[in-house]
């Protein structure tokens, strides 16, 4: 099983210091430190497990050093900042484990620019050397990209003279798209083995910094305290520690403190229940620094994260999520408002930003997500995001048999018109009704009210309202056709129904880099016995299929 869970003390790939206000985020890639065997991590290449450590590394910076304005990303290695995903390892592993590596990877480095983004905690890039494909995408995702001026120093997308592939972590989108490198210097860049140096490096804007040697590591510190003077996190603050997750897993079930999860692996089903919080929540902001970890929306978010990546890596088979709650909906509305009253709050800021991040990894999730609102249901505000996020919703109308009396209900909040955008940069409301405006600012009114089947069904917010006569029937119908497709074709088609609207650089990453390179690392060019993948390093030409496709 891969763990996505660890800590500083368990690293064996970075390292990290502080120095005022700015933390140094070091790769130091144990070679022999890799998630399999038959391959070593040399000259600081990279495998799941050292983006495992990268991702906890962004988190625990944004959540357990609020005084930290700052971050440099650099290498312990002379002359090498980092050659990117190991070439051995992709041509060692399966597909799946292929796209997902390149996913979670993508959501990491935009974990990076969010920091910057959105909670005042900026990174630079202290390239010292050698940074090729992911090594170089890893800087991409940076603020401010500073390169040493050494004559040998460079960076370099050469997947595709050398590996038959693309950059697979949004390198080509944030060559264009981000740091707006002309097209046809792009086209030159991405077909060059050995990368671009010196003063091409800044005038192409591939860098935005060359410094010689001898000021190196002066100017990366200088431009490290300029940022974090710039920022507003709080210098005095005191953060709060990410515990370890409470975790058990026994058989077909995995039970965390605020959620668990069913598999019916026969059925390729993972039923996911939500617990409402079992206590009121605190009374003020101090309250919620002194909860930390526990503090139940946050916990939430942990265990949510860590869930969807449990499912995503180990439980690959499992085809559709089906998500449920239970619980006392107005204890999730007094959390809610807690939020809200609060959002300006170092703490409360990166936990809704944290709620954002969950949820959008969620979205680019190939998995079908089917939603259930029943009696007991707790889906209010962020949580009813989660019935948006699905690819269908299904809410009880009326009561079941055994339960005479209690309906489903939902309800609305400020968060779902605001506060947690999808990767497109407008709500999932806005998403829904692109077609009907005018349905989010009648659904606008409805916040704080409590609706059931009929008045949910009538705002566009459910996709059906069964009765308890038809619920058991339709349910299991649905999951069944769910299992009976093709699972190629429906990743295809989820992917392209979630992402109405606009086309930012995460859509661009998610959908057409997902998609081609999903498509490009099952071909014969790259993975075959003859393929570049395959013969990378060996000293033999690969053999290529010259057809355009």
């Amino acid at each position: 099983m891969i763990d996505f869970q660890t800590h500083p003390d368990r690293y064996r790939h970075w390292q990290i210091s502080y120095s005022d206000r700015v933390a140094y985020l070091t790769l130091d890639v144990d070679v022999d430190g890799g998630l399999a065997e038959g391959y070593e991590l040399k000259l600081n290449s990279y495998d799941l497990g050292v983006d495992i450590e990268l991702y906890d590394a962004v988190q625990r910076l944004r959540f357990e050093h609020p005084e930290v304005g700052a971050v440099v990303v650099n290498s312990a290695l002379d002359r090498v900042f980092c050659a990117g995903a190991n070439i051995k390892m992709l041509g060692s592993s399966s597909h799946a484990h292929k796209v997902n590596f390149c996913k979670f990877t993508n959501e990491t480095r935009n974990s990076i620019e969010d920091a910057g983004e959105h909670s005042g905690q900026r990174y630079i890039a202290a390239v010292n050397g050698t940074a090729a494909g992911g090594g170089y995408e890893l800087a991409l995702c940076t603020d401010y990209i500073i390169l040493v001026d050494d004559g040998n120093a460079s960076v370099s997308l050469p997947e595709v003279p050398l590996l038959a592939v693309l950059p697979g972590t949004g390198g080509l989108t944030r060559v264009v798209d981000k740091r707006k490198v002309r097209r046809d210097f792009a086209d030159v860049f991405c077909t060059m083995e050995e990368g671009i140096k010196g003063k091409r490096a800044v005038e192409w804007r591939l860098v935005d910094e060359l410094v010689p040697t001898s000021k190196f590591s002066e100017t990366v510190d200088q431009r490290a305290r300029e940022f974090a003077q710039e920022s507003d996190r709080p210098a005095r603050a005191a953060g709060i520690e990410l515990t370890e997750l409470s975790r058990k897993f026994a058989g077909d079930e995995v039970e965390y403190s605020s959620l668990s999860i069913k598999l019916n692996r026969a059925g390729r089903i993972a039923e996911i229940t939500i617990h409402a919080p079992d206590a009121d929540a605190p009374s003020s902001v101090d309250d919620v620094v002194a909860a930390g970890a526990d503090f139940w929306p946050l916990r939430l978010a942990r265990e949510f994260d860590d869930a969807v990546l449990h499912l995503r890596l180990n439980e690959a088979d499992t085809g559709t999520l089906v998500i449920k709650s239970a619980g006392a909906g107005e204890r999730v509305g007094q959390f809610e408002s807690l939020l809200l009253e609060n959002s300006g709050h170092w703490l409360i800021r990166e936990i809704i930003h944290y709620w954002k991040r969950t949820l959008k990894r969620l979205d680019v999730t190939s998995k079908s997500i089917v939603t259930l609102v029943e009696p007991g249901s707790c889906f209010t505000g962020f949580l009813a995001e989660l019935v948006f996020a699905a690819d269908r919703s299904y809410m009880l109308d009326g009561d079941f048999e055994d339960r005479p009396g209690e309906i489903a209900v939902m309800s609305l909040s400020a968060f779902n018109f605001h506060s947690l955008p999808m990767a497109n940069g407008i709500t999932r409301l806005q998403t829904r009704f692109i077609g009907e405006p005018e349905a989010v600012e009648r659904a606008r009114k409805l916040i704080g009210r409590e609706l059931d089947a009929a008045g949910a069904l009538e705002a566009g917010l459910v996709t059906y309202a069964p009765d308890d006569i038809d619920w058991e029937d339709e349910i299991r119908l649905l999951l069944e056709e769910r299992a009976s497709f093709s699972a190629d074709s429906l990743t295809g088609l989820e992917a392209n129904l979630r992402f109405a609207g606009p086309e930012t650089i995460e859509t661009k990453i998610f959908g057409r880099l997902s998609a081609w390179q999903n498509w490009i690392f099952q071909r014969p060019n790259a993975v075959s016995e003859h393929g570049a993948l395959q013969r990378y390093g060996s000293g033999i030409r690969p053999e290529y299929n010259p057809q355009r496709v």
